[in-house]
């Protein structure tokens, strides 16, 4: 869950998704829906999907005994293996994540792109020879510590910093242009007209595609323009709010619309939805926007 996103926002979570799959073995035997739906809020949805696959083959192989046979499973990278065979296995490996690449960059002077390759192996490198074998676990975990409380990425607290007087970046002056990320991808502005189509206290939402590469089979609201011309004209406009996956920054306006009679609603037929009530909406993934737009909107229950 921490990968991409901040522990306060992952910390609830985690809570609930380990009282709804307390074991490996229950994760492994629940249906991909079931954890999707836990997850939903959290983005990044391929690490759910990929989490689920893990447990599958634990369930069936048994626990990693190695840190290759850490790396083989489904959604773990270097750094995820790294922290699994270090803190739960005792391996001595490195576990490289951007709060150690920064405490590692400024200790070393070290003005390479983090943002490359390159420079990524190169820290890893470095963070494998500073490793206390002896207690890999610990030592990976007070560097990640040191980056995320002290060796802060706007305002490094150096005055409380234990490795201060090794600091390389510090006694030239440079702690503050340390790391250095050269490329960055240029944020895309988008806007969502979305249409939140009301019967009673019912909802009607949407199914993606199972082929889709970002959130398939998770239930939105419909876009607006897929509204029929009556039902279209009928839409008012109830709020918008702001929503960022990544580099695409999403102005969000919803619509509503009721329901009336058996008229036509939507432009496509048959429709690739249905209507929800707030117990059903509970049992199936929603997308983060979606979320977002029924909690606007007053009608999505407190516990979602």
């Amino acid at each position: 869950m921490l990968q991409q996103t901040r522990v306060e926002a992952a910390i609830p979570f985690y809570e609930r998704f380990l009282e709804r799959f307390p074991s490996i073995g229950a994760l492994a035997a629940a249906p991909e829906n079931d954890v999707l739906t836990a997850w939903s809020g959290l983005g990044y949805y391929s690490r759910a999907r990929n989490l689920h696959k893990a447990a599958k083959q634990v369930a069936e192989r048994g626990l990693p005994a190695g840190h290759a046979d850490v790396l083989a499973l489904p959604g773990i990278g270097a750094y995820t293996a790294g922290a699994i065979a270090s803190i739960a296995l005792g391996l001595p490996h490195a576990a490289v994540d951007g709060n150690v690449m920064r405490v590692i960059s400024r200790v070393t002077g070290n003005d390479s792109d983090i943002g490359s390759a390159a420079a990524r192996r190169e820290f890893g490198k470095i963070a494998d020879a500073l490793l206390d074998r002896a207690r890999p676990g610990d030592f990976n975990q007070a560097m990640m510590e040191l980056g995320a409380m002290v060796c802060l990425s706007r305002a490094p607290v150096c005055a409380s910093c234990p490795v201060a007087k090794f600091c390389a970046g510090r006694a030239a002056g440079r702690e503050r242009e340390l790391p250095v990320k050269l490329r960055k991808q240029a944020t895309r502005d988008v806007t969502l007209d979305l249409a939140l189509v009301t019967r009673g206290e019912q909802v009607f939402l949407v199914r993606r595609a199972s082929a889709e590469r970002r959130l398939a089979d998770f239930w939105e609201l419909p876009a607006k323009r897929q509204l029929a011309d009556s039902a279209d004209a009928r839409c008012s406009k109830i709020g918008e709010f702001r929503h960022q996956i990544v580099n695409d920054r999403f102005r969000v306006i919803l619509w509503r619309a009721r329901a009336s009679g058996a008229e036509r609603l939507f432009n496509f037929d048959p429709a690739p939805g249905r209507w929800f009530d707030s117990a059903e909406r509970e049992q199936v993934p929603l997308t983060t926007v979606t979320k977002k737009a029924l909690a606007a909107a007053n009608i999505f229950s407190a516990s979602g």
